[in-house]
Parts: structure tokens; C-alpha cells; sequence
């Protein structure tokens, strides 16, 4: 049977709307002040989050998580802006939208620029996991923490570690959607990387992780099937720092 012109039509404009679901951190918030996000396009100059070559809002699938992409996400270039805060208080991230379907982990890491991150490579930087929530409870497909997100007003909170020393780094966002993450290949991952000057703290300076090296595409948190019974998620990457 052809399907007719408004038939394709509507057809098309539901797959564009599924497409142009996929969110992107248009808001930060700390000590009071907000900045633009800056993804995915059209951001002012002052922005603080990173220019990415994700105008669809996309992802970066698990064949390029060994690849510059998986950083900051695809042609990422850094900001000049900075978000100001103090080690040990919060920095608030606000997604234009998330889709309730893409259900999966949230994960953020820091990176120090040791200078300025404006001019810093993304393939220098080394990753510490400062926060993750995963898998809260249920099965097929379960209650996520993108989940508390949506009930969050799209929004999420992370708290910058007390221990880090002053300075400039990169605070590295991401939700990882496991809706098609029972095929390989099938995981969504979604950073955005936002520049933050941490004006006092302690004396610690994160190191870590290579972002290149964060995941691989047959780690069991990757690779996972959402629609089956299951009672626990491994949330991936490395631990979590802690000072």
C-alpha cells in the first residue's frame, strides 16, 4: 500500500520532532548568575558552554568513543566565558528539553586547563568523575536518573568538590541514553562541557582519565538492555573522585 502525501507528510515531521528532541544545556547557573549554555548554535560570545558540531542536538554513538568526539562532543572548540564558583558549592545545569524515552545515566566529570581553558586542546585534558547517578529502581525500562532530571525541571545539580584547588577547568556533563543500548553500537551519549573558574577552594587538582579513554564500546554499561528484568546498572567510566 503507498502511503499518501499527508500520510509521508506527518510521517516526516514525527521523525523530525523525535530527532530535534534530543537536549542540549542552554543554562548554567552559579552563585547566583546565569550564563548561556552555548550548545548547540547561535550562542553569544560570552558564552560559557562549548561550540560542538551537534546542531540536531545529537550524540556520539559508541564507535567514536575512542575518538576526539566522545570529549566534548563532535568539533568541539572552547569557550572564552567562565562560570565563577567557589569549590564546594553548586553549579546548576538546565537542559532545553529531554526526551522521557531516553532513559539512562547522568555522569560529570572535571578537567583542570592548567592555564586557560579558552586555548586548551580537548585531547589534553584528563578526566576526574566528580558525580554519577545511574539506575534508581524498577526494570523494563525502570526509573533513571535522567529521569529525576525531566522531574527536575530538566535541570541538574553537581556540587564542585571542597578539596579543589583554585583555577581553571573544564566541568564535563553528559547523559548516556540506553533506549537502543541493547544492540551494539546502540548507547546515545550526550556531553557538553562547560569552562568554570574556581575562585577559592582547597589544593587538590584533579587529574584522571584521558576522554578518549572514558568508555569502550562493549563496556556492560554501554552495552545494556533496557527492556528485560534487572535489579542493577553499571554506571561507566571510572570511580568517583573524592579528593
Amino acid at each position: 500500500m503507498v502511503a499518501s502525501p499527508l500520510t509521508a507528510a506527518v510521517s516526516a515531521l514525527a521523525f523530525a520532532a523525535a530527532v530535534n528532541a534530543h537536549g542540549h544545556v542552554n543554562q548554567i547557573i552559579a552563585e547566583g548568575v546565569t550564563y548561556t549554555g552555548g550548545l548547540p548554535h547561535g550562542a553569544p560570545s560570552n558564552a560559557v558552554g562549548w561550540l560542538a558540531g551537534n546542531q540536531d542536538n545529537g550524540f556520539v554513538e559508541p564507535n567514536r568513543f575512542s575518538s576526539v568526539d566522545i570529549v566534548c562532543h563532535k568539533n568541539a572548540r572552547p569557550a572564552s566565558n567562565t562560570v565563577k564558583v567557589r569549590a564546594g558549592s553548586t553549579v546548576t545545569l538546565k537542559w532545553n528539553t529531554w526526551p522521557e524515552s531516553h532513559k539512562g545515566p547522568v555522569i560529570d566529570y572535571l578537567a583542570s586547563c592548567n592555564g586557560n581553558c579558552a586555548n586548551v586542546s580537548p585531547s589534553s585534558l584528563s578526566f576526574a568523575k566528580i558525580a554519577q547517578r545511574g539506575h534508581n529502581s524498577g526494570s523494563n525500562p525502570g526509573n533513571w536518573a535522567s529521569d529525576d532530571l525531566i522531574r527536575n525541571g530538566n535541570s541538574w545539580t553537581v556540587t564542585i568538590p571542597s578539596s579543589v584547588a583554585p583555577g581553571q577547568y573544564v566541568l564535563r556533563h553528559e547523559i548516556i541514553a540506553l533506549h537502543a543500548a541493547g544492540s551494539p553500537n546502540g548507547a546515545q551519549a550526550y556531553p557538553q562541557c562547560i569552562n568554570i573558574e574556581v575562585t577559592s577552594g582547597g589544593s587538590a587538582r584533579p587529574g584522571g582519565t584521558p576522554g578518549t579513554s572514558l568508555y569502550r564500546a562493549t563496556d556492560p554499561g554501554i552495552q545494556f538492555n533496557l527492556y528485560r528484568s534487572f535489579t542493577s546498572y553499571p554506571i561507566p567510566g571510572p570511580a568517583v573522585w573524592r579528593g
